[in-house]
Order: structure tokens, then C-alpha cells, then sequence
């Protein structure tokens, strides 16, 4: 034991090298504790109590933070949460995510394991375990580089739109900031440049009850609707291309998915007299969301926001498509740090990123290897979750010159 102890202390390279692993090490720790911890609190749309209990579990990590101070905004039953040095309201880098995960059936799926370097469990990969990483960046460059330009927001809404989050203190609050980093896309080298619109919408067919045994008597709403429905599905399938689809490089069209459907009825004996869908439409530019609700509304019918009568077609949330504009500097740091390429892409899902572009601030959109998203076996691979440390790490004490 002594001997390999002298020999460690007449080596300094093999110092300088053991002292990056110890400070891995530590790393890897506090954020697979941070991240299980985080899991650990289901912070779903249905439950506001555990959404405030995240919250405060991320303040007592917070506050204690010299230089900072942390600012919580409440709209519509949502809060967030914005962390910025005392005497920098409009933060020259932001770390931006959010605490609300997916709602699952099995109320006791809620935690996590570790298990193959990875921490599986609801939200470990979107995005409890980018918010662990952003909290320890935030934690150590704040005591690194006192009054240091960077800051941090927190939303609890991402999932079902973020317009009580981002939007609200974006164009409300007034939340600024000179580059913003969204660990919740693309991944370790696919940073995302793109991102297409959205369209989430509920289409309503009513009709008129009547005994099932009578069915001449009513009108059926929900074969109407499926009738409208299979218009509506056939006419974006003349989209999708005839050679196979890859995920990151030929999925840039349009597509309409049809993701409930349900109906008042109750009774098998009955002729249903209302019946309703969601449907979530995506699409690139140069589709608009005017354009793209013309044309849905042609589809089901005739081009008039009212279907005929008995129909009618609800947007509940839209977006344009996006340009990210990504930091040149944040890529060259991700391939300097990973020695890989980095691939550009388009993105065919969206994200708080829009909020940000509407007022021409570059989005930084990459993430740790992540994957089940939306799973009860979601996961996060830890390995990476240093490397996106470090490629952040090294992006903001270069970008503001520490």
C-alpha cells in the first residue's frame, strides 16, 4: 500500500488525472441522488400538492446559493421558479426546464433503480435528471465565478403547453436573457435547429339520440365523426413520402394523429348524440398554424370554423414552427468534448424553445442520452449526464469569459 501511495505522489500526471476522476466521481453521486430524489415526487398535472413539494425540494437545494436570488410566479395553478444574480434581472445565459412529468394508471410507479449506467423511472429522462444537472451548474459556477451571468428557470406546465410557464414569464413577466439552454431535446450531439409547429384541437360531431334498436330515428355522432375522422387521416397520409421515414432526417411533413376519442354515452342501447376527438397536428414551415387549420377545417368540412351544424372544430393550443439559431460555440464545445460530429436536426416534436425564439433569443437545444420517454421505464444515462455537465460547464464560463 505505501509503495503505490509513493508512486502516485512522485507522478503528477497520474495526480492531475486521479483528481478528475474523484471529482466525477462526486459528480456522478450528486446527480443520480438528485435525479432519484427528484423522480421520487410524481409532480403530475393531476397533483398540484407534489408539484409544490418539487419545488420546494429544489428551493432548500437553491438557496443557499451566494449571489442568487429565487423568484416564484403562480398563473393559472402552475408555478415556476427563476433563479438570477441579484443585480442581473436579464441573465446573459438561462437554464430553462421543467418539474411536470407524465401522469401514468399505476400509482405506485414513482421511483427509480439503477441499473446498467442508467437511472430508469418516470421523468428520470424528461426531464428530472436535466433539472439535477442544471441545479449543480448552477450551484457550482455561482461559487466558481461570484456575480457570474447565469440563471435559471423552472416551469411546472411544460407538458401540457407551458403557457402558465415559459410563455407567462416570457411575455408577461418579461423574462430575458441573451442565450438559453433547453436540455429537452434532440441529444449528446444532435442539437436541434428546428422545430415543427403544433396544432392540439378537439373536433365535436353532435348528433341526436335514439333507441340502438331504432337507428333510423337518430343520428349516430359518433360514426359521423369517425367518417370525418378517416377524411381527416387520409388526407395527411398524401404527405408521408413512399421511401422509408428516418426519425432525424425524412420526417419534415406534415402528420395528424388521433390521440382520443370518447363520448358522453354510457348506454350500450343508445344512438349517441355527442362524440368528440383530439387530434395533435404537426407540421413544418412553410405551413403556418392559419394555414393548417384551413385546410383540417376543409377536410371535415367546408372550410367554415363551423362544421355544418352539428360540428365544430376547437383549437385548445398552437405554435408556429421555429428556428433555434444554436451558439456556433455551443457545437464546436459539444464535439471538442465528446469527439464526435454533431448533427443538426430538424425536430418533429416542440418544446418551451418557441416561447424564447418569438423574441429572436437563440435556444441551445441538446440533451444527455435519454430514452422510453414517457414510459414507466423511462431512463438517463448517467455517463452522459456528466458529459452534458461539462459541455455546458465548459459553453458558459467561455461565453461570458470567466
Amino acid at each position: 500500500m505505501g509503495g503505490v501511495g509513493q508512486e502516485v505522489s512522485q507522478d503528477p500526471q497520474f495526480e492531475i488525472r486521479q483528481a478528475v476522476t474523484d471529482n466525477d466521481e462526486n459528480l456522478r453521486s450528486r446527480l443520480t441522488s438528485l435525479t432519484r430524489d427528484l423522480v421520487l415526487i410524481p409532480s403530475t398535472e393531476s397533483r398540484p400538492a407534489e408539484r409544490k413539494r418539487c419545488f420546494e425540494f429544489l428551493e432548500h437545494h437553491l438557496d443557499a446559493t451566494e449571489g442568487v436570488q429565487l423568484d416564484s410566479y403562480y398563473q393559472g395553478g402552475h408555478q415556476s421558479l427563476v433563479v438570477r444574480p441579484y443585480d442581473q434581472p436579464s441573465p446573459e445565459i438561462l437554464l430553462c426546464g421543467h418539474i411536470d412529468v407524465i401522469e401514468h394508471s399505476e400509482p405506485d410507479c414513482y421511483h427509480s433503480r439503477v441499473e446498467s449506467g442508467r437511472i430508469y423511472g418516470p421523468g428520470s429522462g424528461d426531464m428530472k435528471g436535466q433539472i439535477a444537472i442544471m441545479v449543480e451548474l448552477m450551484r457550482t459556477l455561482h461559487k466558481r465565478h461570484p456575480g457570474i451571468g447565469l440563471g435559471l428557470a423552472i416551469t411546472s406546465d411544460e407538458e401540457i403547453g407551458g403557457a402558465d410557464g415559459v410563455e407567462f414569464l416570457v411575455n408577461e413577466i418579461g423574462l430575458r436573457c441573451g442565450q438559453v439552454i433547453i436540455p429537452d431535446g434532440g441529444s449528446l450531439t444532435d442539437i436541434t435547429v428546428a422545430e415543427k409547429g403544433v396544432i392540439h384541437a378537439r373536433v365535436t360531431q353532435l348528433g341526436r339520440a335514439a333507441h340502438g334498436a331504432r337507428p333510423w330515428l337518430g343520428e349516430n355522432a359518433v360514426q359521423k365523426l369517425i367518417h370525418q375522422l378517416s377524411r381527416l387521416n387520409q388526407h395527411f397520409e398524401g404527405y408521408w413520402p413512399d421511401e422509408p421515414i428516418e426519425e432525424q432526417a425524412n420526417h419534415w411533413f406534415p402528420t395528424c394523429s388521433i390521440t382520443i376519442f370518447e363520448t358522453e354515452n354510457t348506454t350500450a342501447n343508445r344512438i349517441p348524440s355527442q362524440a368528440s376527438a383530439m387530434i395533435d397536428v404537426r407540421f413544418p414551415p412553410p405551413h403556418t398554424v392559419a394555414s393548417m387549420l384551413a385546410e383540417i377545417i376543409g377536410v371535415l368540412d367546408s372550410g367554415d370554423p363551423v362544421m355544418g351544424s352539428t360540428g365544430v372544430l376547437d383549437p385548445l393550443m398552437t405554435a408556429e414552427p421555429t428556428d433555434l439559431n444554436p451558439d456556433s460555440l455551443f457545437c464546436d464545445i459539444t464535439e471538442a468534448i465528446t469527439g464526435q460530429t454533431i448533427r443538426k436536426v430538424r425536430a418533429s416534436g416542440g418544446s418551451d424553445s418557441r416561447f424564447f425564439c418569438d423574441h429572436a433569443i437563440p435556444v441551445n437545444l441538446s440533451r444527455p442520452w435519454v430514452g422510453n420517454l414517457h414510459a414507466i421505464d423511462e431512463w438517463i444515462d448517467i455517463d452522459s449526464m456528466l458529459t452534458y455537465f461539462k459541455i455546458c460547464e465548459q459553453y458558459i464560463e467561455r461565453r461570458l469569459g470567466c
